[in-house]
C-alpha cells in the first residue's frame, strides 16, 4: 500500500512509523508540512492511498480529508483533546494514559476511532515517555490502524458512542502560567511534575540571578537544603536549587532572547551560567557513582556477579567534550573491576547520539569545539574497540544516531529494545563522519549495505537492524524492564564457555587487524576528512548545526547542497 507520512517534524515517532511500516512492505513517503497548503501540495504529489500523520500541528484542509482517509496520532485517550495532551498528563500526575489513532474532520480530535492503546505513566520526562511507553503504545494502534484499512471492512468508532476514559476532557494549550514554578511555596514532588510536563519543549520559563531562562529536565536531591529558590551546589554540569522541602537538579537551561534575536541554545546550566555561579561549591561525582546512591548522576554503575553495568543519560543524547572525558574515566574505571562482562548502556532513554551541538554552537569557536568534541568521541570508542581482557555489550535502551550508533557498534554484542530507532548516518548534519564508523560498520553489515545506510540515511528499526546485522539481540520488554533484562542476559553469557571463546577470539582478532589497516590509520583517515569540514566556514555543517540547535528554517541552498533535505521517499 502507498502510505503518505505527514509531520511538523521529522520526530522521533515519525521516524519510527515510517521505518517500521516499511518493514512491513508498504511504500512510504514521508513529508515535514508545517503549513496547510503543504499538506495538500504532499497529497497532490503522491497520491497516496492513506495518509498517516504521527505528529502534526497543523490543521489538515478540507479538500484533502475529505477525499482521502487521514488518520492523526493523537497523544491520549478517546474522548481526549487538545495540543498538551500528554503535558497535562504527566503535570496531573497520572499513572496510566492513552493514544488514539483517530480520522481527520472537522474538529480537531473529534474524528472517528481506528484504534487506541493505553500505557503507564512512570516518573519520568514527558520526551522521555513519549519516546518509550507512548511510542510502543501508538506504533501498535497506528499498525492496527493500517491493517484495518487495508481490510476494507472495517469502520470505525465514532467518539461519540465511545466508553469514556478517566482524566479525558478537551484540554487548552498549556501555557507558561501553567507550569511556572512557586519556589517559595511548592514542595519538590510539585516542581519536578511541572519540570517534567516541559521537558524537553518548551522548558519551564523562570528567573535565575537576575536573567529569564527555560528550566529543562528535573531530580530529586535528597540531602542538600536550603532558602527555597536558592543555587545550592554544582554537580557534573547542573546546578542545584533549593525547594520548600527539598532541593531540585536543574541539568540544563535555555536563556530566554528576546524578539528577533535568534534563538538560545539549549545549554548544560553551569555552561549556561557560566560567569554568574561565585562561589557555588562544586558536589563531586565519584568516577563510578554506583546505582544505588539517591543522589543524581548522568553516569552510573552497578556489579552483579561477574557483570558490570556502566549506564549514562545524557540529555537528549548528546554528548559533549566533557560528557565524553567522563564516560571515558568511568569506562575505564569499570574495566579495571574483576568482571567478564561489561555492559555500556542500559538506560531507558537515548543511547547516544553524538557530538553535542548546542555545546558547539554556543561556543566562542563552533570550529575548534567541534574538533575537541570528536576527538573526545573518538578517543571513548577507541577504549570500546581496543578492550581485550572482557566482553563489551553496549546495550541500546532508547534511539541512537551517528557517532552514537558508531560507539555502539564498537563492542562484541549490540542489545537493542525493540522499540529503539538507529540511524546509522551522519548525512543530515552535512558531515562525513568519524568514530570509526569506516571500520565498525562494514565490519557489521558489509561494504554495500555500510555504503546503502550511509547514503540513504533513512531511520533502522530495531528489527531490521537485527536483520542486516547491525545489532545482535532484539529485547522485548517495556522501557522501564530493559535494564533488569539485559543485565541477566548478561549474567548468563557471562558464564557460558560461548563466552569464553568468544574472548580468545577477539584478542586474536585484535591481532589481525592491527597487522592489515591498524586503527590509528583509521581514525587519521576518518578525521582528516571532519577536519577539512569544521574549518571551512563555507561548509554546509555551519548553517545546518545552527538551524538545528537554534530551531531555524535550513538555509535553501545548504539544504539543497547538502543531504539534509527533509522529505525522504522509499520506492
Amino acid at each position: 500500500m502507498r502510505i503518505l507520512l505527514i509531520a511538523s517534524a521529522y520526530n522521533s515517532l515519525t521516524q519510527r512509523v515510517h521505518a517500521e511500516l516499511r518493514d512491513r512492505g508498504h511504500v512510504v513517503a514521508v513529508e515535514v508540512t508545517p503549513r496547510g497548503h503543504d499538506v495538500r501540495a504532499a497529497v497532490d504529489r503522491h497520491a497516496p492511498d492513506l495518509v498517516v500523520a504521527p505528529m502534526l500541528k497543523t490543521v489538515v484542509p478540507r479538500d484533502v480529508w475529505t477525499t482521502r482517509t487521514c488518520l492523526i496520532v493523537h497523544p491520549g485517550p478517546v474522548g481526549d483533546r487538545g495540543p498538551a495532551s500528554l503535558d497535562w498528563a504527566v503535570r496531573e500526575g497520572v499513572a496510566e494514559w492513552g493514544v488514539t489513532v483517530l480520522q481527520a474532520e472537522e474538529e480537531m480530535d473529534a474524528g472517528p476511532v481506528w484504534a487506541t492503546r493505553t500505557f503507564p505513566v512512570p516518573r519520568t520526562g514527558k520526551s522521555d515517555l513519549y519516546r518509550n511507553e507512548l511510542s510502543d503504545a501508538a506504533m501498535e494502534a497506528v499498525l492496527t490502524a493500517v491493517d484495518r484499512f487495508a481490510s476494507g471492512r472495517h469502520t470505525p468508532l465514532d467518539q461519540s458512542t465511545a466508553p469514556g476514559v478517566p482524566g479525558a476532557r478537551s484540554r487548552p494549550p498549556m501555557r507558561q502560567e501553567a507550569r511556572r514554578i512557586a519556589w517559595a511555596d511548592d514542595p519538590t514532588e510539585e516542581v519536578l511534575r511541572k519540570l517534567r510536563s516541559a521537558d524537553s519543549q518548551p522548558g519551564v520559563l523562570d528567573e535565575l540571578l537576575g536573567r529569564e531562562w527555560f528550566l529543562h529536565g528535573g531530580h530529586a536531591e535528597p540531602r542538600l537544603r536550603g532558602r527555597a529558590g536558592e543555587l545550592l551546589a554544582t554537580r557534573a554540569g547542573a546546578v542545584c536549587r533549593a525547594t520548600t522541602d527539598g532541593a531540585v537538579w536543574l541539568p540544563e537551561l535555555r536563556a530566554r532572547t528576546g524578539p528577533g534575536a535568534p534563538r538560545a541554545c539549549k545549554l548544560p546550566a553551569t555552561l549556561a551560567l557560566a560567569g554568574l555561579l561565585s562561589g557555588l561549591p562544586e558536589v563531586p561525582v565519584p568516577v563510578l557513582p554506583p546505582a544505588d546512591d539517591d543522589t543524581w548522576s548522568d553516569i552510573r554503575y552497578r556489579e552483579t556477579g561477574e557483570v558490570g553495568v556502566l549506564s549514562f543519560s545524557f540529555p537528549g543524547g548528546a554528548m559533549s567534550a566533557g560528557h565524553c572525558r567522563r564516560l571515558l574515566d568511568a569506562y575505564r574505571a569499570a574495566c579495571d573491576r574483576p568482571t567478564a562482562v561489561l555492559v555500556l548502556g542500559g538506560a531507558r532513554d537515548f543511547f547516544s547520539n553524538g557530538i553535542h551541538l548546542g555545546v558547539i554552537e554556543a561556543a566562542p569557536d563552533p570550529a575548534a569545539e567541534s574538533w575537541a568534541n570528536l576527538n573526545a568521541m573518538n578517543d571513548l570508542v577507541e577504549a570500546v574497540l581496543t578492550t581485550t581482557d572482557r566482553l563489551v555489550v553496549s546495550a541500546v535502551g532508547g534511539n541512537a544516531a551517528a557517532g552514537g550508533v558508531m560507539l555502539a557498534l564498537a563492542a562484541d554484542e549490540v542489545w537493542c529494545r525493540a522499540g529503539s530507532v538507529l540511524n546509522p548516518h551522519y548525512r543530515h548534519m552535512g558531515l562525513y563522519g568519524s568514530e570509526y564508523w569506516t571500520y565498525s560498520l562494514p565490519r557489521r553489515v558489509g561494504a554495500g549495505m555500510a555504503e546503502r545506510l550511509t547514503r540513504e540515511a533513512l531511520p533502522v528499526s530495531a528489527r531490521r537492524a537485527e536483520r542486516i546485522g547491525l545489532v545482535d539481540r532484539v529485547i522485548e520488554c517495556a522501557p522501564a524492564r530493559f535494564t533488569a533484562e539485559v543485565t541477566r542476559l548478561a549474567e548468563r553469557w557471562a558464564a557460558s564457555s560461548v563466552a569464553r571463546t568468544r574472548l580468545a577470539d577477539k584478542k586474536a582478532e585484535r591481532d589481525r587487524r592491527e597487522g592489515g589497516t591498524p586503527l590509528a590509520a583509521v581514525r587519521e583517515r576518518e578525521l582528516g576528512r571532519m577536519r577539512t569540514i569544521f574549518f571551512d566556514p563555507e561548509a554546509p555543517y555551519h548553517a545546518l548545526r545552527r538551524a538545528f540547535v537554534r530551531k531555524e528554517a535550513v538555509p535553501a541552498r545548504t539544504a539543497s547542497s547538502s543531504a539534509a533535505a527533509t522529505a525522504v521517499a522509499d520506492s
